[in-house]
């Protein structure tokens, strides 16, 4: 079966969940969109707003002062909040990516080796049987390592070990000042070394593309930054719990036998994205959303990737707030009724931003003055329409 780039467009947003807002509770809606990318606190906020009618965020604030949500280093090496009950899975697939990364040239120049990483995370794991900060991190390595040492060695085992970031108050249950606790008993034993757990990683697969497929082994490999042999490997061994699919231009692609994909002039609302949506980000094609031209421009060059206008489907803009509401910066003109469809999400935006954070991502204003000339500026105000 041959499925076309609009047609992969709107499978995309109804798995996740950006063609009609759903009614799941905060817990499940992250086990159905897989992973939020949670580097800045408000995000995985932001992306369940754009998703869940009615999004309560407290419910949120629960989940994770509960962990039955937990936040910690997975996916392409940063911050996702996940279910709980995925996380040990999850981190055994991404195990040779958090093995390279944590445990390469930064530890070794720190005068530590992996065998010294495996031989402290237990001891770390010990230690976090209660929250910890970074400063308490250090001291305590200072004792086992030395102090010239401890930096770097904490540096290494603060994403490779099984660790999860405790909430610590805030707008939005993290501040500005982390602090960690030993992954909960519930997870099941973590895995060390360099070699991935190919049972581990075919679930990772199993779980992708109910939430972002159809997808190519390119756009697996993307997501979870592993080998893209590795993510072939596993999708041979699944057998027939996958089903090829022929994308564009021929692109070998693969979805779960029997999968939505709702036809290609699907209505797609306009929705306002939060920072590092992971929508935008779950692909090695990102053209699926992001027009290429547009890319550079919500993407920048240190890998910040700005709040996003959703427009039929695609990225045309950003936005951020201010004073009087969201400002919205197109990227080509919109018809007027993209532009009554902004202003609606966005006077809903405003009012869930008032209690927690009105200015939502404002040190990342900057990237604004960058932006091209001939941009469409709009104040989408936070009062009544009119």
């Amino acid at each position: 079966m041959e499925i076309t780039e609009r047609a992969l467009n709107r499978a995309a947003l109804h798995r996740q969940l950006l063609l009609e807002r759903s009614t799941l509770g905060a817990a499940d809606a992250v086990s159905r969109l897989v992973a939020l990318q949670a580097q800045h606190p408000a995000s995985p906020y932001l992306a369940l707003w754009n998703r869940v009618a009615g999004f309560d965020p407290a419910a949120l604030d629960t989940a994770f002062t509960a962990r039955t949500v937990v936040k910690a280093t997975l996916m392409r090496i940063t911050l996702h909040a996940v279910r709980a009950d995925d996380y040990a899975a999850f981190r055994a697939a991404l195990q040779p990516t958090l093995y390279a990364s944590r445990l390469g040239a930064r530890f070794a120049a720190a005068g530590l080796t992996p065998d010294d990483a495996h031989r402290l995370v237990p001891e770390v794991l010990r230690f976090a049987d209660r929250p910890r900060t970074n400063a308490d991190m250090e001291e305590w390595l200072a004792g086992r390592v030395g102090a010239e040492r401890k930096a770097g060695a904490w540096w290494g085992l603060r994403a490779y070990a099984p660790l999860w970031h405790v909430p610590t108050g805030g707008s939005w249950s993290f501040g500005r000042r982390p602090a960690y606790a030993a992954a909960g008993t519930g997870t099941g034993a973590m895995p060390a070394g360099r070699e991935a757990d190919p049972q581990a990683l075919s679930g990772l697969v199993l779980r992708y593309l109910p939430g972002f497929g159809p997808a190519s082994v390119a756009d697996v490999a993307q997501f979870a930054m592993v080998r893209r042999t590795a993510v072939r490997e596993a999708l041979s061994a699944l057998g027939d719990a996958v089903e090829p699919l022929r994308g564009p231009g021929g692109t070998a692609l693969f979805d779960v036998p029997g999968a939505a994909r709702p036809p290609e002039d699907a209505p797609a609302p306009p929705r306002l994205l939060g920072m590092w949506d992971n929508v935008l980000l779950a692909y090695a094609d990102r053209s699926r959303l992001i027009p290429p031209a547009y890319r550079p421009l919500v993407t920048r060059a240190n890998g910040d990737v700005l709040p996003t206008l959703l427009v039929d489907g695609y990225v045309a803009g950003v936005w951020r707030p201010v004073e009087d509401g969201i400002e919205a910066t197109a990227f080509h003109d919109l018809a007027p009724a993209a532009w009554d469809g902004l202003a609606e999400e966005a006077r809903a935006l405003t009012a869930f931003l008032a209690d927690r954070d009105p200015r939502v991502y404002r040190t990342y204003d900057h990237w604004w003055a960058k932006l091209p000339a001939g941009v469409r500026v709009r104040v989408l105000r936070s009062g009544p329409s009119r």
